[in-house]
């Protein structure tokens, strides 16, 4: 069975333990909690600790944000079944090539302390380095020690390359999508290639979401712009990854399971974009 055939089944039926199956099989939940800039020790911790308590199954963390540590106590102190969670790192720039890599992991394991992590990233398409370290992130696949394999910032240049480097499919592309940064390309290549794509500043960092277009849904709805926008991208079947470390925002991300949006709106949001980032841009790497 190709990987392709093996993507599927977005279910956004079961609120917040609504998962999809990558294409190695394993499933991850559609909505989680991203922990980007979120300070290390309590504020992350206490973070953590509200979004499992909401009900959230997913969390996002990486070598760069600093809070990995924080992320895991917190998650140990939860109580909760660990194979009930499902935790994503990333392996930043500068320990990126192939031994660098399998050295950043056994740093991000022993931080997390949680055991097996469910993905590991590669979490930049960082030049003359990216191949190296993909191979390495396919050998801690084969050994066990995580049950996927993934990139984040990655184009469709660069997957196209990887692809032609390797026969080992990236289970997710984590990448900026909104309606603002509508990457349709790269959502239909992941799609005929088995690669999900999971968003990241899914609400653009806040700084759109007065948009008209976003608030007339959304008073039509009888919902919040944040809901309207995370609701866009589910109905794309992306996985999103909201940031907050207030609980009431948490509640009120978790609240996109209960509605669903017309092909019209859809279209309007959709219509929305203009390329607009809030981060990085990785289209000029080479």
């Amino acid at each position: 069975m190709s990987p392709t055939e093996r993507l599927g089944e977005f279910d956004l039926t079961a609120g917040l333990r609504s998962t999809v199956r990558l294409n190695n099989g394993v499933r991850m939940p559609v909505l989680g909690l991203g922990v980007w800039k979120t300070p290390p020790g309590r504020v992350t911790q206490d973070a953590v600790a509200r979004a499992l308590e909401v009900g959230y199954r997913l969390i996002d963390t990486a070598k760069l944000y600093g809070n990995e540590k924080d992320v895991g106590a917190a998650i140990r102190a939860s109580g909760i079944p660990r194979d009930e969670i499902f935790v994503t790192t990333k392996v930043w720039n500068d320990d990126q090539g192939y031994e660098p890599t399998l050295a950043a992991f056994d740093r991000s394991q022993k931080d997390l302390g949680v055991g097996e992590i469910d993905l590991y990233l590669l979490h930049w398409p960082v030049p003359r380095r990216r191949l190296d370290s993909w191979r390495a992130l396919e050998h801690l696949l084969g050994e066990g020690r995580c049950r996927a394999i993934g990139v984040s910032n990655f184009s469709v240049q660069h997957l196209d390359e990887l692809a032609a480097h390797s026969s080992t499919v990236p289970a997710v592309n984590q990448v900026e999508f909104s309606p603002f940064l509508f990457q349709r390309e790269l959502l239909e290549h992941g799609r005929a290639h088995g690669i999900q794509l999971e968003a990241y500043a899914p609400l653009t960092r806040g700084q759109r979401l007065m948009d008209p277009a976003i608030m007339k849904v959304g008073r039509d709805r009888g919902k919040t712009p944040a809901q309207v926008v995370l609701r866009w991208a589910l109905q794309h079947q992306a996985i999103v990854i909201p940031k907050t470390v207030h609980v009431e925002r948490m509640r009120e991300n978790a609240g996109v399971f209960d509605f669903t949006l017309s092909p019209a709106e859809m279209t309007t949001l959709d219509r929305l974009n203009g390329g607009y980032h809030t981060a990085w841009d990785p289209a000029g790497v080479t």
